[in-house]
């Protein structure tokens, strides 16, 4: 049977399918008439889509330090100025300047393939590419063989990943295999892992320090391959690297190269890369508000990271984010126009290397800190929301559960509480406010593949974003920021007794940390 591969209709069906879905609300739920209108708003005059489009197609990937975050903070306060919201830009810190180029990355010996590679994230451009010979880390046992061996790398490209067998997922070789060759292919896999993990802890190296010796051992680049698991998606972080290219090789090309240079083919590879070093960026954070009219000094805060890697575009990490409180604010100045509690904004920058926007906000807005009914924040990819916990204090039943009944039961059914449930120690912005005692909530989403695939990944991109998922989250959000400013209580702070940890030591509360003002001391 001959296929036509240009034409796909189911997945034409699928897409119509999701443009058409709306979420339903029971006609006899006693919902408020304020939130049934942003159902219907949702439902009918969504703007998501468009705002998708403007920023991860028009601006994409938001690298702290980059022209393009300082475009999407100021498009994103022109966006919310635009729907007659109060919106301002706030420094918390300045970063290194860089903006990635063209980067060009090809095997010119001993045959000529373009290979597919992404040069890091600040690396150091090329002022003419580079051509090397391609070379492996030697097969040693101790710092003091490896020392030895280091003057040997220069003048040429480092190959400094781990090599990978097999460059399947392994739910396809699960699937396919039998239950023996699965089992034999997987221990293979891991005790591989666990070999190169001993390897570079013997020769007395980690992750920042290797590429410093080989770099200053005169090394013309550094190659790896941060492969996830899945066939075509690799994480794309920043280089570790001050004066010669570093870049990420996809699993097929790196292992070719790999097996040709311990083969002793010899294999050389060129690399153009026409990133550009700037002047130091200021960073920020994209804040708007919309003052209450009878609690104006209390606050309710929607919260999403605006910055990303740039591998990609930075759709799910945290574009989705982004765009759920943009939306909310947009429906909440059109259908609350008498909102109790003023509504905040906080689009934060740098979230990737360590919270720093949300963290300069915490530090630098202690009267708005003092105020803060909730905090809201969603920050992990494109599925609906499944998960709110309490994260420890001790009365957030009392309210979220308030809170929750104000939702449609078609959103919130598919919502698992915990309560008090524990503090979120540092993996997204909600942290830096639940540190700081405030109570500060993560919106939890479905997976839909968010970490083995989009997260940080190559693959990132505007058509993994699942739009019907993320109406459901601007219904939810919406909905929570209107019963949380219009609740006629202030909500208790009491923080729960923490448990003990394996050795019967007290767990201790999350510290509020600093943000890191610069990136002087970051790698």
């Amino acid at each position: 049977m001959r296929i036509n591969r240009f034409f796909a209709v189911p997945a034409v069906m699928l897409a119509a399918q999701f443009s058409w879905a709306q979420v339903k609300v029971d006609p006899k739920e006693n919902l408020p008439p304020i939130v049934k209108s942003f159902v219907d708003e949702v439902n009918n005059n969504s703007q998501l889509e468009g705002m998708a489009y403007e920023l991860l197609d028009g601006i994409g990937p938001r690298l702290v330090g980059t022209p393009e975050m300082l475009a999407a903070n100021e498009w994103s306060a022109e966006k919310l100025r635009s729907w007659g919201i109060e919106a301002n830009l706030q420094q918390f810190g300045t970063w290194k300047g860089w903006q990635r180029g063209t980067t060009h990355v090809d095997m010119v010996f001993p045959r000529v393939k373009s290979l597919s590679a992404t040069q890091l994230a600040w690396s150091p451009a090329t002022k003419k590419a580079v051509e090397a010979e391609v070379i492996i880390l030697p097969k040693v046992s101790s710092k003091a063989e490896f020392d030895k061996w280091l003057p040997s790398v220069k003048g040429k490209i480092v190959l400094m990943a781990q090599y990978q067998k097999i460059g399947r997922s392994d739910e396809q070789i699960k699937e396919f295999a039998t239950p023996e060759l699965y089992e034999k292919l997987k221990a293979e896999k891991e005790q591989a892992t666990k070999d190169f993990v001993a390897y570079v802890k013997n020769i007395g190296y980690d992750n920042n320090t290797l590429p410093e010796a080989l770099e200053n051992a005169g090394a013309a680049g550094i190659a790896i391959s941060n492969w996830t698991g899945i066939m075509g998606a690799n994480r794309i972080f920043g280089a570790k690297t001050s004066k010669i290219p570093m870049i990420d090789i996809d699993v097929e090309d790196y292992g070719m190269l790999y097996r040709m240079a311990e083969k002793g083919a010899q294999p050389k590879i060129k690399i153009d890369a026409q990133s550009k070093v700037l002047p130091e960026a200021k960073s920020f954070n994209t804040i708007g508000m919309i003052k209450g009219k009878e609690k104006p000094d209390e606050y309710v805060i929607l919260s999403a990271h605006l910055d990303s890697w740039d591998g990609a575009q930075g759709a799910t990490d945290n574009g989705t984010g982004t765009l759920t409180m943009l939306e909310t604010m947009r429906i909440l100045k059109k259908y609350y126009p008498n909102n109790k509690r003023t509504i905040v904004i906080g689009l934060w920058g740098s979230e990737e290397q360590g919270l720093n926007g949300s963290r300069g906000f915490v530090a630098d807005n202690p009267q708005i800190i003092k105020g803060t009914q909730a905090a809201f924040n969603q920050d992990n990819g494109t599925g609906r929301v499944v998960n709110i916990s309490g994260q420890g204090f001790v009365k957030a039943y009392d309210y979220i559960g308030k809170w929750l009944d104000g939702v449609p039961k078609a959103v919130r059914t598919h919502i698992k509480t915990d309560f008090p449930g524990m503090p979120g120690g540092g993996g997204s912005d909600h942290a830096s406010f639940v540190a700081a005692g405030v109570p500060g909530f993560s919106l939890g989403s479905l997976n839909w593949g968010y970490f083995g695939y989009t997260w940080h990944t190559t693959k990132d991109t505007y058509d993994k974003i699942v739009f019907d998922e993320v109406k459901n989250n601007v219904i939810l959000t919406a909905a929570l920021a209107y019963m949380a400013s219009e609740d006629p209580e202030f909500t208790n702070r009491e923080k729960r007794v923490m448990p003990k940890d394996d050795k019967g030591n007290p767990v201790q509360w999350p510290e509020a940390k600093e943000p890191k003002r610069s990136s002087k001391d970051y790698k």
